[in-house]
């Protein structure tokens, strides 16, 4: 089957953040997202808690090794109490938007249904602090939108969220090399077959499963009796987001010439993705039967990509 890539709405907030930060130069979200190592891969966090991304990956480990493939540098601080967070953040603004991030998700109270928290990560780009209140860019469709500013402190204090540091945001966002979409995707494939191979410290739960693994034990969580909790983290975010992350690094692997794994890619795509219909039903058997015939695509992905870059 022909792979056709894919262009639309869905949760990429990282991925958005970083092009609206890079400005004119921003290259396609989805050269970003495979910068980020974020869709060679696949984890199942304590046994219980499934993504489609690599084993021991978080957002802010992606951060660093995307912008050294994009060619673009930035400053970070983390941490320290919400007035000195604050007051850097209004001197930071003199210069431009600020990314901020990870923030909890559930006080973003501008987002309809968002009354507290409930351990989703986010990342948004502040534009202005005026008064009593945050204007910013929020990636899952709210441009130039106004937040309460404690709402947004409350957010960015980022208690729930199990990685990052409270009052996290990036500045000084500087191009120091012109990189062409195909130069960053090769660029990114030592870091694709290292987040593959599931090697060195990830400081992980007992019980956490990587790649094949994890989408067997994922199988056998919904076979066992998927919980509403476990049944919508996957249909209203993990599955959308997984897809579309593989989608994208099949396209951009085609791109460079990549065409074997580029191949995987895609079928990694089309079976995350074939599972978003038969959750939402409650066909759990085949979500499952879709998950199993995923489980060797991580192996396969990571030779096809070993055996391409040793030719070269």
């Amino acid at each position: 089957m022909t792979h056709v890539p894919y262009t639309g709405s869905g949760p990429y907030c990282y991925a958005n953040s970083f092009a609206m930060m890079f400005g004119a130069d921003a290259p396609p979200t989805a050269v970003i997202e495979i910068a980020t190592g974020s869709p060679f891969g696949m984890q199942l966090i304590g046994g219980t808690l499934p993504f489609f991304d690599p084993y021991g990956w978080t957002p802010e480990a992606g951060f660093d090794p995307a912008l050294t493939a994009l060619g673009w540098r930035s400053s970070v601080v983390r941490g320290s109490n919400a007035t000195d967070a604050l007051a850097r953040l209004r001197v930071s603004l003199a210069d431009g938007p600020v990314w901020i991030g990870p923030i909890e998700m559930g006080h973003l109270s501008h987002q309809p249904g968002k009354t507290g928290p409930i351990g989703a990560d986010h990342y948004v780009v502040v534009i202005d602090v005026v008064d009593d209140r945050v204007l910013m860019h929020d990636p899952q469709g709210y441009p130039y939108t106004s937040l309460p500013l404690t709402d947004f402190i409350a957010a960015w204090r980022a208690e729930t969220i199990d990685y990052g540091t409270p009052y996290t945001m990036r500045t000084g966002f500087s191009q120091f090399a012109k990189v062409s979409d195909v130069e960053a995707i090769k660029a990114s494939i030592p870091t694709a077959i290292q987040w593959l191979s599931m090697c060195g410290d990830h400081n992980m739960p007992a019980g956490s499963l990587g790649n094949g693994e994890a989408a067997e034990g994922l199988a056998a969580l919904i076979e066992n009796g998927c919980d509403e909790e476990l049944r919508g983290h996957l249909i209203h975010f993990a599955i959308r987001v997984g897809a579309r992350r593989v989608a994208d690094a099949a396209t951009c692997l085609a791109r460079a010439g990549y065409i074997e794994p580029a191949r995987i890619a895609a079928e990694q795509a089309r079976l995350i993705g074939s599972t978003q219909h038969p959750l939402v039903i409650g066909d759990d058997a085949a979500a499952a039967t879709a998950l199993r015939t995923l489980a060797p695509t991580y192996d396969r992905l990571q030779s096809a990509l070993q055996n391409q870059t040793e030719r070269a």
